[in-house]
C-alpha cells in the first residue's frame, strides 16, 4: 500500500512537471508543441562572421531570436562556405546568417524547402540600393602596373596569383569570376579556365572567407584577390578616393583584430568595383513552426532591430562594431524569393 502511494505520488509529480512544461512552451507569441520547444534553434554562420570580431553580434542576434520565440538560440561557427549550406540544407541547423546568393540558392537546390526570412536592406531600410559589393583589388605598392592610359582595368591580371574566397562565395567568386569571363570574352573562358587548375591564373588560392582571401593579398601571397566591402568593413579604412569605386585605395587600421593583427597599415587598391544584391539571412522550417518564423522575422525587421546597435553600427563611433555599417545598410527588411532570381 505504501509502495503504491509513493509511486502515485511520483506519477504525480511527473505528470505536473510535464503539464507545466508544456504550459511553458506555449506561453509565446509563436506557438509550437513542447518537444520543439525543448529544442535550441541553431544558427549557423559562415566564416566571415565566425570570428571573434563578430563575438557581441552573433550573441545579440541569439538574443533577439530567444526574444521572439522563447527558445534558446545556439550558434554553429564555420572555417568553410560548404559547411555552413549544407547545415541550413539539411535542418541541422535552423537559421543560416548573412548568406550570400550563391550559398542560399545551392542550399535552396538540396533542399527547396529553404527560404528567405530578411535581407539587410540599405542606408534608408529599403530594398532600392541593397546592394554591397565585389572588389578585385592588387597592393598599392604594384597599383601602376593594372593602369590602361590614366584607369585602372583587370587587363593585366592573366598569369597572376590570384586569391577568391570559396568557389560557394557570391561576391568572392561567382561575380568577379563572371567579371572576368565578360572582360576577356575574346578568350572565350569559362569557370573551369580561373580555377587552380585552370590556364588563366599562375596560381590560384581560396582564402576561406573574405578575410582569408585579403590577407592572402596583403601578406604578399598573391598578386590579386577578391573578396567584397562589407565583411572588410571592421578592419580597413578609406584613404583616398571614392569608397567603392575603382581606384579607391584602403588601408588595414592600427589595432584591428586578427586576422588582420599583423598587417596593420598595409594598403591596397581596388581595381574593379560589382554591385551585388545583398545577403539572405534563410530558414530550413524542419524545426521551426510558421508561427516561430514569422515571429522572428516581424521581430528582425521591425525599428527596434533597425536602432540595435550590435548589429547596424555607426562606423563613426569609435569602437562601435556589428554586423552592418549604417552609412550603407540600416534595418532588415522582408523580401520574396524571386528577388534572387538574377543569380539562378
Amino acid at each position: 500500500m505504501q509502495k503504491h502511494k509513493i509511486l502515485k505520488s511520483v506519477v504525480t509529480v511527473l505528470l505536473t512537471a510535464l503539464m507545466a512544461a508544456g504550459a511553458a512552451g506555449r506561453g509565446f507569441g509563436a506557438a509550437n508543441s513542447p518537444s520543439l520547444n525543448a529544442r535550441p534553434i541553431n544558427v549557423v554562420w559562415y566564416p566571415n562572421e565566425s570570428s571573434s570580431t563578430h563575438d557581441a553580434a552573433r550573441a545579440e542576434v541569439g538574443r533577439l531570436i530567444e526574444q521572439a520565440t522563447g527558445r534558446k538560440a545556439e550558434h554553429r561557427l564555420t572555417t568553410d562556405y560548404t559547411i555552413a549550406i549544407e547545415s541550413i540544407a539539411s535542418g541541422a541547423a535552423d537559421i543560416a546568417m548573412s548568406m550570400g546568393a550563391v550559398g542560399y540558392i545551392e542550399a535552396q537546390k538540396r533542399n527547396p524547402q529553404v527560404g528567405v526570412l530578411f535581407v539587410n536592406g540599405d542606408q534608408n531600410g529599403k530594398l532600392d540600393e541593397a546592394k554591397y559589393f565585389s572588389w578585385l583589388c592588387v597592393n598599392m605598392g604594384n597599383a601602376g602596373s593594372y593602369k590602361k592610359g590614366n584607369a585602372y582595368s583587370i587587363d593585366n591580371i592573366k598569369g597572376k596569383k590570384m586569391s577568391f574566397v570559396s568557389n560557394s562565395s557570391t561576391s568572392g567568386f561567382r561575380v568577379p569570376t563572371s567579371a572576368i569571363i565578360a572582360h576577356f570574352a575574346s578568350d572565350k573562358l569559362n569557370e573551369d579556365d580561373l580555377l587552380p587548375d585552370g590556364n588563366f591564373f599562375k596560381e590560384v588560392f581560396f582564402g576561406g572567407s573574405h578575410q582569408g582571401s585579403a590577407v592572402n593579398l596583403v601578406s604578399g601571397n598573391v598578386d590579386v584577390a577578391a573578396f567584397c566591402d562589407i565583411e572588410l568593413a571592421p578592419y580597413i579604412e578609406l584613404k583616398s578616393g571614392q569608397e567603392n569605386t575603382v581606384g579607391a585605395v584602403y588601408i588595414v587600421k592600427r589595432g584591428a583584430d586578427a586576422p588582420f593583427d599583423q598587417h596593420a597599415g598595409k594598403e591596397f587598391t581596388v581595381i574593379s568595383c560589382t554591385p551585388v544584391f545583398n545577403g539572405p539571412n534563410a530558414y530550413n522550417p524542419k524545426n521551426l513552426s510558421d508561427a516561430e518564423i514569422e515571429a522572428i522575422r516581424a521581430l528582425f525587421t521591425s525599428d527596434e532591430v533597425a536602432n540595435n546597435g550590435k548589429i547596424f553600427y555607426d562606423a563613426s563611433v569609435e569602437g562601435a562594431m556589428g554586423l552592418y555599417k549604417t552609412s550603407s545598410s540600416k534595418g532588415y527588411v522582408r523580401v520574396d524569393d524571386s528577388w534572387y532570381d538574377p543569380y539562378r
